[in-house]
């Protein structure tokens, strides 16, 4: 990269190292089709260019929470098998169905609703239904199972849905040995088998998220949802890094230094004064703050690379800027400062900002606001 930089910020998408994750996951799940999670944005990695990239590396379904993603993607021309889970009463079922978008079911009053637009549409929907096999948030309980089989089941018949799917999430994945996971598995054949043995005949199977792609091989079935993993980033640190894996880190963070100056010691830093100079130093300005996705818990904490060298931000982020201290180093305007990325220049990776932030590398990545251009790098795909 060049030594100044004429930008603010940007963030780079390294869509190479997504189409070689996928490839890698892939090989991990060998006996199973992969679904591509391209949800929030591609968790802030951009979905359209990220979900064409993850389709070439042989990806055959893509993955979102909200309607309006799925059929943005439709909107941007991609085809293929898409679903999308996240449903609330009044969603646009119908243009979902228009869409061909597998849409997920877990109650009767989403059946309903899909029943009904379906109906208008003249089109049968392509429905999955998700079980709730411990996790407590979405999916149907295993006591209301039976009700809402039985009333799909009848809604195929009557030509109104095709059951595409039967599906679950894990509440623990990324805590190897914890007792929910073979619980979770157990339940969910459960549930599977009874809808089974009511006349489902379900096109895929699926449970795995990233974690269990990659350490439950007993938990791929027909189909493994890739999200994170996707992106280069370890499920949990707890399992292994993204290299024990395999994964490259996909997105990388930078700015460009706004001010370098020289104070005396003594002098505060940003608001608070939490950070005060302990000897005469240069400090220099990162152009990005908490409006940008900056957690305003990296005050103080979190790691970046400024000239060749690993500081640590002093003193409070602010809404559009912080400062590090640059120990008297004499650094250009305009130079990088490296927030994250692989590491391929000693710089941070979102998991140290994650630890840094008491929080997860998902938060770090997906939290980075539009307001920072994202700049899609390696678009011609690589031979797969």
């Amino acid at each position: 990269m060049n030594e100044t930089a004429s930008f603010r910020a940007r963030v780079e998408i390294d869509l190479a190292a997504l189409r070689a994750n996928v490839r890698e996951l892939r090989a991990r799940a060998a006996s199973a089709q992969l679904m591509a999670v391209v949800k929030s944005d591609a968790y802030g990695h951009g979905a359209v260019p990220c979900a064409r990239a993850a389709l070439e590396a042989g990806a055959t379904w893509l993955g979102t929470a909200t309607p309006q993603e799925a059929l943005a993607l439709r909107a941007a021309g991609l085809g293929g098998r898409v679903m999308c889970w996240l449903w609330t009463p009044g969603g646009p079922w119908r243009e979902a169905i228009e869409a061909d978008i597998d849409v997920s079911v877990s109650g009767m009053w989403a059946l309903r609703e899909v029943v009904a637009a379906a109906t208008e549409a003249g089109i049968p929907a392509r429905v999955q239904l998700k079980a709730d096999t411990g996790l407590g948030r979405n999916g149907c309980q295993p006591a209301d199972w039976p009700e809402l089989v039985a009333a799909a089941r009848a809604a195929e018949d009557a030509g109104t849905v095709r059951i595409t799917g039967l599906w679950s999430h894990f509440a623990c994945a990324d805590e190897p040995g914890h007792p929910s996971i073979a619980a979770q598995l157990n339940a969910f054949r459960d549930m599977v088998a009874f809808a089974e043995k009511e006349g489902v005949d379900p096109e895929v199977r699926h449970m795995a998220n990233s974690p269990a792609t990659l350490t439950i091989p007993e938990a791929h079935f027909d189909l493994v949802r890739t999200g994170i993993a996707m992106y280069g980033i370890s499920p949990s640190p707890e399992l292994g890094t993204s290299a024990d894996f395999g994964l490259r880190p996909v997105m990388t963070l930078v700015a460009s230094v706004a001010l370098v100056k020289q104070v005396p010691a003594g002098h505060g830093v940003s608001y608070g004064h939490h950070y005060t100079t302990s000897a005469e130093t240069t400090l220099g300005l990162v152009p990005v703050g908490y409006a940008d996705g900056i957690p305003r818990h990296a005050s103080g904490r979190a790691p970046v690379l400024v000239g060749g060298v690993r500081r640590r931000i002093a003193g409070r982020v602010a809404m559009d800027q912080f400062v590090v201290d640059l120990d008297g180093d004499e650094v250009e305007v305009g130079s990088e400062a490296v927030l994250f990325g692989p590491g391929d220049r000693g710089e941070p990776s979102a998991e140290d900002w994650a630890r840094a932030c008491d929080t997860i590398a998902y938060e770090i990545v997906t939290r980075i606001s539009s307001r920072v251009p994202r700049v899609h790098l390696n678009g011609t795909p690589a031979e797969s």
